[in-house]
């Protein structure tokens, strides 16, 4: 079994050293590539001296969420399982993932339950993709879905590159679903399986502000670029609303309305049977 994880990691080299631990613990043994997206911290140095099989690649700039491509170009490993410098996986999670792929060639993601914490608390996303009503995907069924989260999802290496990765200009919030829904158009399948588990330890270093800024901003962003117009106004309607009562969400729709011009460049709305799928999900 040759899995890779990738992880994306920016000046939080205690915690990044913490997850490489754990993960040079795992039982399937994976190849592991850190992307560092400009830290000035002395990761790459730290992360070398004390995990030398470990591969780093050093970018000189952020790239956000889009820096995971060049980890998965830097292996051949046919799948690669996500990780962030605060998250790892549980044993036996990622040989669970390869194996569904390895027997279903059409699936394109395995994503996975992603729990919170020392509580270990159920990411409230995947607690919605275990509800998903969308019909089984291949034989015998599993829990089709149209979104995951980054840092609990293993993914087909091949079908991640066919669609491009995740979007540069979204960086890091709500990436995941552009790049979800875009894998469906092409036909790949998306399935959540729970006994496929990841930790994640959010860090205290990082700014919840922007984040739910980009979160709204992508979700605004994700609307006009594939989906009906009027659900990319309701959706815009929506972050209005929010908006008015939240400073973090203006300066999110506030960077969403600065997009219009790409955005709309680039609309290319999904088809209507995936438009029926994600309206499904809405409800």
């Amino acid at each position: 079994m040759h899995v890779a994880v990738v992880i994306i990691t920016r000046d939080r080299a205690g915690e990044l050293l913490r997850t490489l631990a754990r993960l040079c613990e795992l039982p399937e043994q994976p190849e592991i590539v850190v992307v560092d997206q400009g830290s000035r911290d002395g990761t790459a140095r730290r992360v070398r001296r004390r995990f030398p099989d470990v591969a780093v690649v050093r970018l000189a700039h952020d790239r956000g969420a889009a820096g995971r491509a060049v980890g998965v170009r830097v292996t051949d490993a046919p799948y690669v399982a996500f990780c962030d410098d605060d998250s790892w996986w549980a044993p036996g999670a990622i040989a669970r993932a390869a194996a569904l792929l390895d027997a279903h060639p059409t699936i394109a993601v395995v994503a996975g339950r992603v729990l919170l914490g020392r509580e270990q608390r159920l990411d409230p996303a995947c607690a919605a993709m275990a509800r998903s009503p969308l019909p089984g995907a291949v034989d015998p069924p599993e829990r089709r879905v149209l979104g995951f989260v980054a840092c609990g999802a293993i993914v087909r290496r091949s079908a991640f590159l066919e669609v491009g990765g995740f979007h540069p200009r979204l960086r890091i919030g709500a990436e995941e679903q552009l790049l979800a829904t875009d894998l469906a158009a092409r036909g790949w399948e998306l399935v959540y399986r729970d006994d496929v588990v990841a930790f994640h330890h959010p860090s205290p270093v990082r700014d919840h502000g922007s984040r739910r800024a980009q979160q709204l901003r992508n979700q605004v962003w994700f609307a006009w670029l594939r989906r009906g117009r009027m659900t990319a106004l309701r959706r815009t309607l929506g972050a209005a609303c929010d908006a008015a009562r939240d400073r973090s969400a203006r300066a999110g729709l506030l960077e969403a309305l600065a997009g219009v011009r790409w955005v709309l460049a680039e609309r290319r709305p999904v088809p209507r049977w995936l438009e029926v799928s994600l309206r499904e999900l809405d409800a």
